[in-house]
């Protein structure tokens, strides 16, 4: 990602969190080891919980451990701000994101991931450990940032976009990667190791940079298909000779040649 996008993502994070420490705490439901967590503000601490509902501009302190045995849910004008510094979450099933959410998982120092790192704000030189047993499915979301996850289902996103960059960076999916329906500042899939089908439709980048090229498809791995129709400016396969796609079946549409 460039300087100038992670810079407007940090900015817009930032300002939320500030925003959210005014906020109500959050909130917990039930008895036992495992509870409901309902998050309206501030930092989810570290705990074992049953599911998160995120109704708020929440965020996640470096270090915090998180089991949650069901769902992450962060609701429709919420925030997740689990990208900034470095911490591990792990999901039992799935990651949902609302219309107008926002949500940050996982950040990763240049050390660690070379350079497609997206380094954490706080602690750079830390790194996050993020797992989802499920699903990660955003439907008209600002923006969502996936950075060095491990999903074991599917990836979805599905309409909405900002003047926030989107990131798809590092993970590991072991189901579908399907991104549509976006109008974005920027939007980069970039060293994912895909097990099915990765299918990106529909997108419009909107950068203020004369010239960029549209949507980065770099370095991928793709166990099955890789199509991508109605992007707009286009695709680009990064600034490195020879840095190509890796796909197990067939490259169609605007990303024919990204392989």
């Amino acid at each position: 990602m460039m300087k100038g996008t992670r810079t407007k993502v940090l900015a817009a994070l930032a300002l939320a969190g500030a925003l959210g420490l005014t906020g109500s705490p959050a909130m917990a439901a039930g008895s036992g080891a495992a509870t409901a967590y309902t998050c309206t503000g501030g930092d989810v601490p570290s705990g074992t919980y049953s599911r998160i509902t995120v109704t708020g501009m929440c965020s996640v302190g470096a270090g915090a451990v998180i089991d949650v045995a069901g769902n992450i849910d962060v609701m429709a004008g919420a925030m997740l701000d689990a990208q900034s510094a470095p911490a591990t979450i792990m999901v039992g099933h799935n990651v949902t994101a609302g219309a107008g959410s926002l949500v940050g998982l996982g950040c990763q120092p240049p050390s660690y991931t070379g350079n497609s790192a997206h380094e954490c704000a706080v602690e750079p030189e830390g790194h996050s450990t993020i797992s989802v047993q499920g699903n990660v499915t955003a439907t008209d979301a600002l923006a969502f940032l996936l950075n060095g996850a491990t999903v074991k289902g599917n990836v979805t996103f599905t309409g909405g976009g900002s003047g926030i960059p989107w990131s798809i960076k590092n993970n590991t999916i072991g189901g579908n990667l399907t991104v549509s329906g976006q109008t974005s500042e920027w939007l980069g899939v970039l060293f994912n190791r895909i097990a099915g089908n990765t299918t990106l439709t529909d997108i419009t980048i909107q950068d203020e940079h004369p010239g960029a090229p549209g949507v980065y498809v770099v370095r991928n791995t793709i166990g099955k298909n890789l199509t991508c129709m109605g992007l707009t400016p286009g695709v680009s396969g990064g600034f490195v000779p020879g840095s190509v796609n890796v796909v197990g079946r067939n490259a169609i549409g605007q990303c024919a040649s990204l392989v």
